[in-house]
């Protein structure tokens, strides 16, 4: 089944649209508070559609990605009791929220920046620095460098693949696609 190579083609069809940044800016930051899909499924598009345009992209990307997590680390700082943790348990995340907090005990700051270079959640480490008081300067400054270093190196690799990645991607679209399917099941159920 060809699935994932209509999606791929309607993808890159709709990141050339003339709001596509501004979409990518909003994807973003909800990523960064509460939404799943990482903003890594509409950078990549966009930078092969326009790579002239790459730089720029990733710039956005990472502004929007900080001040998502700034909302984030406001919303655990001011709202984790009485909104923020039966959200985490409703939607299945308090196993993951609880090894976020025991990584905060053990490496303070670090598991911000690595949360935020990693696919790791990043919006639960900023809900969790947020709820455990973290300096904020420092949660800022680990964000910045963090997202900025994912959202620029994707932007980097994509442009640099060029014409040639492209070409490769195309063929291979849909043996990846199933292929990340056949993860996130296994990964479903091994977590079960």
């Amino acid at each position: 089944m060809k699935i994932f190579s209509a999606l791929y083609e309607w993808t890159l069809k709709w990141a050339e649209h003339k709001f596509a940044p501004r979409i990518l800016a909003v994807l973003t930051f909800a990523e960064s508070v509460f939404f799943p899909i990482p903003p890594d499924v509409l950078l990549a598009p966009m930078v092969m559609a326009q790579r002239d345009k790459a730089w720029r992209f990733a710039t956005i990307t990472t502004i929007a990605s900080v001040l998502g997590g700034i909302v984030g680390y406001g919303l655990g700082y001011l709202m984790f009791e009485p909104w923020i943790q039966p959200l985490i348990t409703e939607f299945g995340y308090q196993a993951r929220f609880d090894k976020a907090m025991l990584w905060f005990s053990e490496w303070g700051v670090w598991v911000v920046f690595i949360a935020g270079f990693s696919p790791i959640p990043y919006k639960l480490f900023t809900v969790s620095a947020g709820f455990l008081s973290m300096a904020f300067l420092p949660f800022l400054l680990a964000s910045a460098i963090g997202r900025g270093m994912r959202f620029f190196m994707v932007a980097g690799i994509i442009r640099w693949g060029g014409a040639a990645m492209e070409k490769k991607l195309k063929q291979w679209v849909d043996v990846l696609g199933w292929l990340v399917v056949g993860a996130i099941v296994i990964a479903y159920i091994a977590t079960r």
